[in-house]
């Protein structure tokens, strides 16, 4: 013990700490550089957009309909086909991708080939293009489903065989999967294995076991994944460029079958195929701040979400 007080305290020992040392404090220096650099770079976006978009962004911009080609008036035709477009989303994408996970999870053995498939499946969904995913909603849902759907039941007439909404939603529903997927399985994963055979030791079967304590203990984290996708969802226009987004419409959907207007398509079209680019720039940056408001709000609901069912767990 004497020996190793003795080296440490040799001249060449401390001058390896110092220079450890060194390292470890310039490290710490950059990574909080980086997250100031980033936190500016961010703070000057919302700025720009807040500057820029402030004189158009009111109540009546919000509730109102687009006027005069465009270059007036409000966006709330495409505020109100966002919410349609991640409803229906939700609902197709959610229980698909929890079952999935379900299943990966606690079903699945380590050694399965089904299993692997899948993950490779899901892994490879998530590097796709977005734009990919529009091609294969125009050519599978539009062209195949849609157009036999109005040969088998509307004798040719053509009502599902054209961009919608409900195409749209599915769509999109196959780009979040991955995220769903995946974030609902890392919750999963969370739960000790001991609760599983502590639940299995008193009698309780796998489905009990998945309904009554694997379940409840990660829903925080399926909860927080699931809006974070869907908020991923409510921002992206690839998908539905070529599924069911609408230059302009003069009334709300009534139906699945009809076109919707989008917020993200919305600002796409104002900023490239509007009669006056420079006229439309506060409508530009003011449809781009609901939209930014809208996704940072799921977000802040999926955190309230979480923290709240983690407080009454402890509680």
């Amino acid at each position: 013990m004497e020996t190793s007080t003795t080296e440490m305290q040799h001249p060449f020992f401390k001058t390896e700490n110092k220079k450890e040392d060194l390292k470890g404090k310039a490290i710490v220096g950059i990574t909080q550089l980086a997250v100031l650099l980033i936190i500016a770079i961010l703070f000057i976006i919302l700025g720009i957009i807040i500057y820029q978009g402030r004189s158009k962004f009111s109540w009546e911009f919000i509730s109102s309909f687009p006027t005069n080609g465009m270059t007036d008036g409000g966006i709330f035709p495409a505020l109100i086909g966002t919410f349609i477009l991640v409803v229906v989303m939700s609902i197709a994408a959610v229980p698909f991708g929890t079952i999935t996970a379900l299943y990966l999870t606690e079903y699945a053995s380590e050694k399965s080939k089904f299993a692997a498939a899948v993950r490779f499946s899901i892994r490879t969904l998530a590097v796709v293009p977005s734009i990919i995913f529009g091609l294969f909603g125009l050519g599978f849902f539009i062209q195949f489903v849609g157009t036999g759907a109005d040969t088998v039941f509307n004798g040719g007439a053509l009502r599902w065989g054209q961009p919608n909404i409900l195409w749209a939603s599915l769509t999109m529903s196959l780009l979040t999967l991955p995220v769903i997927i995946v974030s609902v399985e890392e919750a999963l994963k969370t739960i000790p294995r001991e609760l599983r055979e502590a639940s299995f030791a008193l009698g309780a079967t796998k489905w009990e076991t998945i309904k009554n304590v694997v379940l409840p203990g990660s829903v925080s984290g399926i909860m927080t994944g699931t809006i974070l996708a869907v908020s991923r969802g409510a921002g992206e226009v690839a998908p539905i460029l070529f599924t069911g987004a609408a230059y302009y419409l003069a009334s709300l959907p009534g139906s699945l079958s009809d076109q919707f207007m989008n917020l993200g398509y919305h600002i796409y079209i104002m900023s490239t195929q509007s009669s006056d680019v420079e006229k439309t720039m506060p409508i530009q940056f003011a449809t781009t701040l609901v939209l930014l408001i809208l996704t940072l709000s799921l977000n802040l609901v999926a955190v309230l979400i979480r923290s709240r069912i983690r407080r009454r767990a402890k509680g």
